[in-house]
C-alpha cells in the first residue's frame, strides 16, 4: 500500500513575533518545515498545506518535490487535514506530520507506517513531567486507546494523565475521507479537532495502537523563540554525538555548530566554537582550530586549519595547512601540502601542490603552479572595474614581498619578481623582474606641520 503524507504548515505562528510564516523559522541552518520534509522525502507523495504566509512558504519548497494545498481559513487541524485529502490516492496510508515538530526520527514515522499497513490506527504518544497544553490519552480498562481529550476539554481527572498525544499518525485514507467529515467544532475554539477521529475509530470497531515515544524533544512543536533556542541547542548536542559516535574528537559538544551536512573521516579532531554549514566533507586526521567557520566544502586528509579562518565553496587538498585568519573564498582549490598563512584571501583560485602564500596577500582569480613562494603583501589585481582577468604564475616561480601583478598577466616558471614590484606585463621564466620606481630624497624638506609650527613661533 503506498504512503502519502499531509505536513500541516498552515498556522501563523503569532507567538513567534515575526512577520516570517513560523514554518520558515530556521533550526540548525534549515527552515523547521524544510526538516521535516526532509525527513519523510522518499516515504511517499509530500502534501504541505500552507496558509498564512502561503507564497513565502511556496516559494522556499518551489524546487522541492512536494504539492501544495491552500487551507484559507485556519478552523482547526482536522479542517486542514481535510484540504488535502481530494489530492489523496483513497487506497493510500496517510502519514500526518507538522511543519514546526521538526526533530522526528525518520525510524519513528516508519513505526507508524507499519501500525497502519496492518490496518490499524497509528498513534505516537508520549508520557511527559508537565503535560499542561496537551490532549491526554483516553484508555479502557483494557488498556486500549479509546480517545483524545482536548486541555480545555478535559476533566480535573483527566488532566491527571500525563500520556499525551503527539499530533503524528497514520491512518487509511478511506477511514478519514469516513471520518473527517463528521468533525464536529462545537468545542472550546470552534474548531475541527483532528484528534476526535480517535473516538470515531474506536467507536468503529478500528484498533488504534499507540507507539510511545522515546524523547520529548524529538516530537516538541516549536511555538515561540524561546522554545526555537531550546531546540538547536538539543540539535546541536545530537549532531555532537553523531560525530563522537562516528569517532570525532569533540573538544566541547556544547560549542560546535552544524548547520546542514556533516560528514568526517576517522580521527578528526574538533575544538571549540567551529561552525559548519551546508555541506562539508572532512577527511581523515582533520584538525581544526578554535573560531573557524566551514561551508559547502571538501577538506582532504591531514589538513591543519588555524584558528579564525573561513572557508566557503572551497576544496582543500591532502595536508595543508590554513590560517589563522585566512579567507578561502568560493571557487578556491588548494592543491595538497599547499600553504596558505594568517591574513590571506583567497577567491576562485588554485594553489598548485607545496605552494606557499603565508602572510597578508590576496590572491584571486589565479592559477598558482607547484612550489610557488608569494610573499607578504603581494596581492594580483583582477578587477578592471568592469571584468576579471586571470593571473597565471608558473612552476617554482617566486613572488616578492609587496609585489602587485595587474591581470590579465603570465609569470613563467622559476620567474623571480622583486619585492616591490608593480608589473602590468608578462613575467619571462627564468628571469628576475623588478619594477620600481626610482627613490630620491629631497634634503631640506620641510612638512606641512613644521611649517605651520615654525609660521606661528615667528608671529608671536
Amino acid at each position: 500500500m503506498n504512503v502519502e503524507i499531509v505536513v500541516l504548515a498552515a498556522g501563523k505562528g503569532s507567538r513567534m513575533k515575526s512577520k516570517l510564516p513560523k514554518v520558515l523559522h530556521r533550526l540548525a541552518g534549515k527552515a523547521l518545515a524544510e526538516h521535516v520534509v526532509d525527513t519523510v522525502e522518499g516515504l511517499g507523495k509530500i502534501h504541505l498545506v500552507v496558509g498564512h504566509g502561503a507564497n513565502q512558504v511556496e516559494d522556499h519548497f518551489s524546487e522541492r518535490a512536494v504539492s501544495f494545498v491552500t487551507q484559507t481559513e485556519q478552523l482547526g487541524t482536522g479542517h486542514a487535514v481535510a484540504q488535502a485529502m481530494p489530492n489523496v490516492d483513497p487506497e493510500s496510508i496517510v502519514l500526518i506530520c507538522y511543519g514546526d515538530v521538526p526533530g522526528v526520527r525518520r525510524e519513528t514515522y516508519e513505526g507508524l507506517i507499519a501500525i497502519a499497513e496492518h490496518g490499524d490506527v497509528g498513534l505516537l504518544t508520549i508520557r511527559i513531567k508537565d503535560p499542561t497544553g496537551y490532549g491526554r490519552i483516553i484508555r479502557d480498562e483494557r488498556g486500549n486507546v479509546v480517545g483524545i481529550v482536548e486541555q480545555k476539554e478535559a476533566t480535573i481527572e483527566e488532566l491527571s494523565i500525563d500520556e499525551v498525544n503527539t499530533g503524528l499518525m497514520a491512518v487509511k485514507a478511506k477511514y478519514l475521507n469516513e471520518w473527517l467529515p463528521k468533525l464536529s467544532a462545537a468545542n472550546s475554539k470552534g474548531e475541527y479537532y483532528l484528534t476526535d477521529i480517535i473516538s470515531m475509530a474506536s467507536n468503529n470497531g478500528v484498533k488504534v495502537t499507540a507507539m510511545m515515544g522515546r524523547d520529548e524533544k524529538e516530537v516538541a512543536g516549536i511555538n515561540n523563540k524561546e522554545q526555537l533556542a531550546v531546540m538547536e541547542r538539543a540539535w546541536q548536542l545530537r549532531e555532537a554525538r553523531r560525530l563522537m559516535q562516528a569517532g570525532a574528537t569533540v573538544i566541547d559538544p556544547a560549542r560546535i555548530d552544524v548547520r546542514g551536512t556533516l560528514k568526517i573521516g576517522q580521527d578528526v579532531f574538533l575544538d571549540a566554537n567551529i561552525l559548519f554549514e551546508g555541506l562539508v566533507v572532512l577527511g581523515d586526521d582533520v584538525q581544526i582550530a578554535p573560531g573557524c567557520v566551514i561551508r559547502n566544502s571538501v577538506i582532504g586528509n591531514g589538513v591543519i586549519i588555524k584558528p579564525n579562518t573561513v572557508i566557503d565553496g572551497a576544496t582543500i587538498g591532502d595536508d595543508v595547512s590554513v590560517g589563522p585568519f585566512a579567507r578561502i573564498r568560493p571557487g578556491t582549490v588548494l592543491a595538497p601540502d599547499a600553504q596558505v598563512g594568517n591574513f590571506v584571501e583567497v577567491k576562485n583560485a588554485t594553489i598548485g601542490q607545496a605552494s606557499k602564500v603565508n602572510h597578508l596577500s590576496y590572491i584571486g582569480d589565479a592559477e598558482v603552479g607547484r612550489k610557488v613562494n608569494v610573499g607578504a603583501g603581494s596581492i594580483t589585481c583582477n578587477y578592471d572595474g568592469v571584468k576579471k582577468h586571470t593571473t597565471h604564475i608558473g612552476d617554482e616561480a617566486f613572488i616578492g614581498s609587496n609585489s602587485t601583478l595587474i591581470a590579465p598577466i603570465n609569470v613563467g616558471d622559476n620567474a623571480f619578481v622583486g619585492a616591490g614590484s608593480t608589473l602590468s606585463k608578462n613575467v619571462p621564466a627564468q628571469d628576475l623582474t623588478i619594477a620600481r620606481a626610482e627613490a630620491k630624497t629631497i634634503t631640506g624638506w620641510q612638512s606641512p606641520l613644521v611649517k605651520a609650527q615654525k609660521a606661528e613661533a615667528s608671529e608671536s
